[in-house]
């Protein structure tokens, strides 16, 4: 736990200021034509807040949800109200009856105090989709943003190291955490829920949320591999997450666990925010698959991966030579995190062969896109240069977490590569299928400036 506790604390961000100023206009939307058309809705099960960080330069407030003048091809506020405002009518109440995926949700405000508690749906159907990403690659971010929002948060304020001690709520929390498929919930708050609507590029779609009184959990049938590594007290987190990753379990599912304290020493144990947790086991799964890709042989040609969706284009590099890694990212104007900027801004974090000590730059996407090629190089038993190029598009037009770059660097992973002679004509390629100019990458990225222009001692041995 030491290792993830270091990790852990890198992942903490302060609270972002926020301000209700001439964050009226966000109500008002309720009533436009085509948004909430044949939808019961009520502004009381809506606040707003407009985030001064995100949205400094105040372009929501002069478009208002029509004018498009972030870039964007679509208004993200708007799509997430129209979802939004489809839940609301099934909310009856202040008692959720539905189906939880299963899912939890802990949050990181004022850690080490934080809100945890279940995900609950208000519908009885197989609801397992909806917190599962390793099955919504390919699926619309309407799709995505209509079924996130039917979870509805409970919430349960609670100490991350005194969990245990909390009673009821936070059991029951942990039971369904660990549950293998979509379980029966009773979820009673203390109000009706209403949806928190704060304007910033860091939130995720999710439904509207309340505070708890009560959870009732039908009996569930646990992950038999989780409830294993649950079960034993004398496992470290980071051999539970390996083991498990190892024996099939989908990463989701190890992260959920591990952020209800599933995992480590009995005195170790605490509750890790979502987010954390997410990047946690990403990271600790990967540099396992690091560990032994750096016992296999090195790849002999240059290679090329590619994909795309939601308007995000992948292009996955391999040069042969010893294990080394880097991601970069470009935005461009109108972006999730390039909103009112002219220029597309890039941003680029590495690894040589020794790894890395400090969290990276880039945040939770390098982790994600560092396990989907981890993959494929075990798999291969191949060892190799890699640089992870990312291009969005302002058809991205809000956050659907982390797990997109990890699924669609797997979805790369997939297809059958392009192989080149020389690291020249596997440029090429990706300058075809990239907008920004190669030079552009190439002056940000610190492992292609190296593969470029570094000599070494065999590019001499032709003259020996």
């Amino acid at each position: 736990m030491k290792k993830q506790g270091k990790l852990i604390r890198a992942l903490r961000k302060p609270k972002p200021k926020t301000t209700s100023k001439d964050s009226g206009w966000i109500l008002n939307l309720v009533n436009r034509p085509g948004i909430t058309t044949d939808l019961n809705h009520n502004e009381d099960f809506l606040k707003a807040k407009a985030s001064g960080v995100a949205w400094g330069k105040g372009l929501c407030v002069a478009c208002k949800g029509g004018k498009f003048l972030c870039g964007k091809t679509r208004c993200p506020l708007v799509v997430r109200l129209k979802y939004y405002f489809k839940t609301v009518p099934l909310i009856r109440g202040k008692d959720i009856d539905g189906a939880s995926p299963p899912g939890v949700f802990v949050g990181r405000i004022g850690y080490p105090y934080v809100y945890a508690g279940p995900l609950v749906p208000p519908v009885h159907e197989d609801t397992s989709l909806y917190d599962l990403p390793e099955l919504w690659f390919g699926r619309s971010i309407d799709d995505i943003v209509g079924f996130r929002s039917m979870l509805v948060r409970g919430k349960h304020r609670v100490h991350v190291k005194k969990f245990e001690e909390s009673g009821r709520i936070m059991e029951r929390t942990r039971e369904l955490a660990l549950s293998e498929s979509s379980v029966d919930v009773e979820l009673m708050l203390k109000k009706r829920p209403r949806r928190s609507f704060v304007l910033d590029d860091a939130v995720q779609p999710f439904g509207p949320s309340a505070i708890m009184r009560g959870l009732d959990v039908v009996s569930s049938r646990w992950n038999h591999q989780i409830e294993k590594a649950y079960g034993d007290t004398d496992l470290k987190a980071a051999d539970a997450v390996t083991t498990l990753y190892d024996k099939g379990v989908l990463v989701s599912k190890i992260q959920r666990a591990f952020s209800v304290g599933a995992f480590g020493l009995k005195d170790n144990r605490r509750l890790v925010p979502t987010r954390w947790s997410i990047t946690a086991v990403d990271s600790t799964i990967s540099k396992g698959q690091i560990n032994q890709i750096k016992l296999f042989p090195e790849i002999n040609e240059y290679r090329v991966y590619e994909s795309q969706y939601l308007d995000n284009r992948f292009e996955v590099l391999m040069i042969p030579g010893a294990w080394s890694y880097e991601a970069m990212e470009a935005w461009y104007p109108g972006t999730v995190w390039n909103p009112s900027g002219r220029h597309t801004i890039m941003f680029s974090d590495w690894e040589g062969y020794e790894g890395r000590t400090k969290y990276a730059k880039i945040g939770g996407c390098y982790y994600a896109a560092r396990l989907a090629v981890g993959e494929l190089l075990t798999r291969e038993r191949r060892q190799a240069r890699v640089v992870v190029l990312r291009e969005a598009h302002p058809d991205y037009i809000m956050p659907v977490g982390v797990w997109q770059v990890r699924e669609n660097v797997r979805n790369a992973m997939k297809q059958r590569p392009l192989k080149y002679d020389t690291l020249e004509a596997a440029l090429a390629r990706v300058a075809s299928r990239f907008e920004i100019p190669m030079e552009y990458w190439i002056q940000h990225s610190s492992l292609l400036q190296d593969a470029l222009f570094q000599k070494r001692i065999t590019d001499y041995s032709r003259y020996t």
